[in-house]
């Protein structure tokens, strides 16, 4: 390393008084470009930008090819001294002039480039749900064909009983809860037409038959806002919810085999899209997906157990099981075999929601690195019996076993959250919910195989976010243009 520096610094001394002259010839100034190409990799950006406005008079207007690759090394020069300002400026030169000339590969890098920079593939959404209000942050990377997502992070505010006001008929709580997830995306500088903000189906329905309450609940809210385009959305219904999740959950490349279920607090849902969705636009009308939307969650799973008793935890967990087992013979049996064959012939189960969590995280807490992780009936099994006859034990995985720093600390977050949330009723009826689930889809004849996806829980706005996204592109690029978004 020593010689090489050596060797750089003696090179430098040699060519800098050729390089403190303009470009006399376009091929002296692809020789300052490539130079210039180097420098920023030996971390001297500064250099480099002098060495490409040398070079530009000699290729401008003259050679437009070298002309927006000197634009483009220019912007990347600036971005690394921070002068995002400036390097906006010359990428954004880049990108027309690859556009005019036609080469679409660099300038859709051009492009990616300028939207890493200008915050352009930052997403942010807020659910607004009847037990609080939840904020997911994300960045995006363009891979096969289409963006996915990368979670920055996950915000939950809880503000139960959000749809009650209180005598003043004030929805303060829910403002308060809506001002903290706004105040928290604003750091991140994410632009209006990246924020979705929604309430969820269950606010939706539970206020379907109450028109003034709702009304009051939406200007409330809608006051936290800034005075700029961002509205709440007041369409999400279950079975969009449910075909949202699905987009947010799942690898487009992966919905020809694939179908998504989600094992919320008071729903279960998913569904999955017909095997040529993933070679179709969005933008297609013939696009079918077909839902499953069920309102059972865990939360009115142990309502229905519990009924208005209180029950010491034996007979709760007899009761548990024998109203589980009614509930998935009767009800969710019959949607998954019988509504639509189609669920049975995709062979793999997207599955997400605190109980799918808390199976990994409790079973398998030194995968709490992976998105996603395969999951058995024998593991729904074993997670069920351990939470039946030794759940203070379950709760509390051993994790010193677990060598990488960041996946320790992905699980102790992971377990101190889940035994925050979710208490022992919750997790009895959410295991004895998951094994009957498992079950019920697979057969004999059609085994079924289980991945749990993380961070599904807002998949509702990664799927708003894929399906806006890719709307735009696939429209602009079938206009023959650049997606510049």
């Amino acid at each position: 390393m020593k010689r090489i520096s050596i060797l750089f610094a003696v090179a430098s001394l040699w060519f800098a008084p050729a390089m403190a002259q303009n470009a006399r010839s376009p091929l002296q100034a692809v020789h300052y470009i490539k130079l210039a190409n180097t420098l920023r990799e030996v971390d001297k950006s500064q250099e480099s930008i002098s060495l490409l406005l040398r070079a530009m008079p000699a290729v401008q207007s003259k050679n437009l090819y070298w002309e927006a690759v000197t634009n483009e090394l220019l912007g990347l020069s600036y971005n690394d001294i921070k002068d995002t300002t400036t390097a906006l400026r010359y990428l954004e030169r880049a990108r027309t002039q690859y556009t005019n000339l036609k080469y679409v590969a660099s300038g859709w890098g051009v492009n990616e480039v300028i939207r890493k920079i200008s915050g352009k593939n930052m997403y942010a959404g807020i659910q607004v749900s009847t037990t609080g209000v939840q904020v997911a942050i994300f960045k995006t990377k363009y891979e096969s064909d289409f963006y996915e997502k990368e979670i920055k992070t996950i915000v939950e505010i809880p503000s139960s009983p959000l749809l009650y006001a209180d005598a003043s008929n004030s929805f303060k709580v829910g403002q308060d809860a809506l001002r903290i997830g706004l105040d928290s995306i604003r750091r991140y500088n994410i632009p209006n037409e990246r924020i979705f903000i929604v309430f969820s189906s269950d606010v939706e329905e539970n206020l379907a038959r109450r028109t003034q309450r709702r009304q009051i609940l939406y200007q409330q809210l809608s006051q936290v806002l800034p005075n700029t385009t961002l509205r709440i959305d007041t369409t999400l219904t279950p079975a969009r919810e449910a075909e949202l999740f699905t987009i947010g959950t799942l690898p487009r490349k992966v919905w020809a085999t694939t179908s998504a279920l989600n094992l919320g607090s008071t729903r279960t849902e998913g569904g999955y899209f017909d095997k040529d969705a993933s070679r179709q636009n969005y933008t297609n009308a013939n696009k079918a997906f077909h839902e499953i939307s069920l309102p059972i969650g865990v939360n009115t799973l142990v309502s229905r157990i519990e009924g208005k008793r209180s029950m010491n935890m034996d007979a709760y967990k007899r009761e548990a099981q024998r109203v589980i087992k009614t509930i998935a013979d009767s009800v969710f049996k019959s949607n998954v075999n019988s509504k639509d064959l189609g669920f049975q012939q995709r062979r793999t189960v997207g599955i997400g929601g605190d109980i799918a969590l808390a199976l990994v995280t409790y079973l398998y807490p030194d995968k709490a690195g992976l998105t996603a992780v395969p999951i058995s009936a024998d593991d729904a099994e074993r997670f069920k019996q351990a939470v039946l006859s030794d759940y203070k034990t379950l709760i509390q995985p051993n994790l010193r076993s677990i060598t990488n720093p960041s996946v320790r600390n992905r699980a102790e977050k992971d377990v101190s959250t889940l035994q925050a949330q979710v208490d022992e009723k919750q997790l009895v009826a959410g295991a004895l919910w998951l094994s009957a689930v498992m079950n019920s889809y697979s057969s004999p004849s059609s085994p079924k195989r289980f991945v749990f996806v993380r961070n599904s829980g807002v998949s509702w706005v990664t799927g708003k976010f894929l399906e806006t996204i890719n709307n735009e592109y696939e429209s602009t690029i079938a206009k023959g243009a650049m997606y510049t978004r």
